[in-house]
């Protein structure tokens, strides 16, 4: 009975968010605030139809690893902690098939969350997002990396070596 129930508030917040005057889907806002909606009321059936396949295809991933349920690893894994009860959303991005919005944490730093556009609507690209962290804690590895190289000048092995003065 409930995955009806939530089948049937979804469809009507999707309803009421088409009958708002536009023609095409919810926007990732919206899309985003039905989520933040979703997690309180801990319909992960819902949260799950605003999820990415790609990022579907991560938590299943996961939830086997675990041996858990999806289910499970989709509540447990939200966008931010159940105690958090203020959302903010600013600077809505839309390139084509890809867009952004920035979110204020629990912290009130801003994080920009990737969508993308499946099935003529908005999904919420936790995938995208994760890629982008591991992408950008390479680059800090990276530089951190050539900035001991610079410091340390070790010598190509072609380079004969320097003798040292006592």
């Amino acid at each position: 009975m409930r995955p009806t129930v939530s089948i049937a508030i979804f469809l009507s917040l999707v309803l009421a968010a088409s009958c708002g005057g536009t023609d095409g889907p919810a926007s990732p806002v919206e899309t985003m605030k039905t989520y933040t909606k979703a997690v309180k009321q801990k319909d992960t059936t819902t949260m799950k139809l605003l999820l990415s396949s790609d990022t579907i295809k991560m938590l299943e991933q996961e939830a086997k690893s675990q041996g858990v349920v999806l289910d499970e690893i989709v509540k447990r894994e939200t966008l931010f902690p159940e105690s958090q009860k203020v959302f903010e959303f600013r600077n809505e991005k839309i390139e084509g098939e890809r867009a952004t919005v920035e979110v204020k944490n629990s912290f009130g730093q801003w994080e920009t969350w990737p969508f993308v556009m499946e099935d003529s609507q908005w999904k919420i690209d936790k995938k995208g997002y994760a890629d982008r962290l591991m992408e950008d804690i390479q680059q800090q590895n990276d530089a951190a990396i050539d900035d001991v190289i610079r410091r340390n000048q070790f010598p190509s092995p072609d380079t004969p070596a320097t003798p040292q003065v006592p």
